[in-house]
């Protein structure tokens, strides 16, 4: 009996598949974050392989202003501007990457929402290409107090699983994230970049400068964030 011949369909469907659940899924879900509270896919590997997670969901009206606004102005001061991405600086790393220069991020917040609801940690330009329109679409279905309500509770904040600001700011101070001071908001905020190596209950004096900084900058131009605070406005 003569082999059928394999067509183009035949080699393509796996990965179309694939590429049909990535789109999929965050259009199902995306919605449902309005009201669910959902797991990152950190949280959700660190559960399958038996490892310890940490995280209690606060509401965002029941976390400090002075964190809201330390994150925004150190992970993506134009976050209340945008449509979800920097194209400004996404054009620049573009550049960068073209240009083959060292990779400097570029995230929005809502970018790595998207990236730690629906895609995979590590630098990688096909994640990144996936980002931008995930981020897009997050911003498109949820509010800007909801991302920022997501992001604060799936955040990483400890080297032991500890996601969300609860979580971090108990292993760090010993404090809910509502009773947080500029001190305290500021260093919590800086420790995000890399909270397996960062900790803000012994911080570095690089980690103290760094905090300063970024505190100076969220008490001069905290109204950046008013976005994410209630009825417009946080109470800094």
């Amino acid at each position: 009996m003569p082999r059928r011949k394999k067509t183009l369909w035949h080699y393509l469907r796996i990965p179309l598949g694939i590429l049909a659940m990535l789109v999929a899924v965050p259009l199902v879900l995306t919605p449902l974050y309005l009201v669910v509270q959902p797991v990152s896919v950190p949280m959700l590997t660190r559960m399958l392989t038996g490892q310890s997670v940490t995280r209690e969901w606060r509401d965002i009206d029941d976390i400090s202003d002075r964190l809201k606004a330390s994150v925004i102005l150190s992970e993506d001061g134009q976050f209340c501007r945008h449509w979800g991405i920097d194209v400004a600086a996404l054009r620049a790393e573009v550049e960068n990457y073209l240009a083959g220069e060292e990779a400097r991020g570029a995230s929005t917040l809502t970018m790595q929402v998207a990236r730690n609801l629906f895609l995979w940690n590590g630098q990688s330009v096909i994640r990144k290409a996936l980002e931008v329109p995930l981020a897009a679409y997050v911003d498109l279905v949820l509010p800007k107090r909801r991302i920022m309500e997501i992001y604060l509770n799936i955040a990483e904040w400890g080297p032991e699983g500890e996601f969300g600001v609860a979580a971090g700011a108990q292993r760090a101070f010993g404090r809910e994230p509502q009773n947080l001071d500029w001190r305290t908001a500021s260093l919590l905020a800086v420790t995000l970049p890399n909270p397996i190596v960062r900790n803000p209950a012994r911080p570095s004096a690089g980690l103290v400068r760094v905090a300063g900084i970024v505190e100076n900058r969220a008490r001069q131009y905290g109204e950046r964030a008013a976005c994410v605070g209630q009825n417009g406005r946080l109470a800094l």
